[in-house]
């Protein structure tokens, strides 16, 4: 999905798409959503803004990440864009949320997010779409990697040609 400045009455922004955008062309979206005071701001800024003015506009804010679950029970979605390191641009993802898809460190979720409120750091998931590319109730079901049986081959596999 791309998040241009030519299509005005885009319903769904995705957050990689505006930071894949240049300055210029964020700025052009800012302008088209009616941001104002949005000259000399930071990048990160700029994202931020546009996204508030989309989420008042009754649009949908859509991102992607490899979920980290931390010790204390709630997550965040980790973007390859920074290493999967943290930063000020991750999704917490509440500890309801984890228990409720059975969710796991290293799962690739997506799904609707929501800007963070007063007195808040991160963007919020609000609602699990697809967790590793797969409806979240059907990924309810996997098996712990742990608890898997190996099955050792019986034969050996040539792989060299000569």
């Amino acid at each position: 999905m791309e998040a241009t400045g030519t299509n005005q009455q885009q319903q769904k922004l995705d957050i990689a798409a505006l930071k894949a955008l240049k300055i210029s062309e964020l700025t052009k979206v800012a302008k088209d959503l009616g941001v104002n005071g949005i000259s000399g701001l930071k990048k990160q800024d700029l994202i931020f803004r546009v996204l508030s003015a989309q989420t008042e506009k009754e649009g949908l804010i859509f991102s992607s990440g490899v979920l980290e679950i931390l010790p204390d029970g709630f997550g965040f979605l980790r973007s390859p864009n920074y290493n999967y390191l943290p930063c000020p641009d991750d999704i917490y993802v509440s500890p309801s949320q984890i228990r409720r898809f059975d969710l796991r460190t290293g799962d690739m979720v997506n799904g609707q997010v929501r800007p963070p409120k007063e007195g808040e750091r991160y963007f919020a998931l609000l609602k699990v779409e697809a967790v590793n590319q797969e409806n979240p109730e059907e990924s309810k079901v996997k098996a712990n990697f742990d608890n898997l049986t190996p099955i050792y081959p019986n034969q050996r596999f040539v792989l060299e040609t000569a």
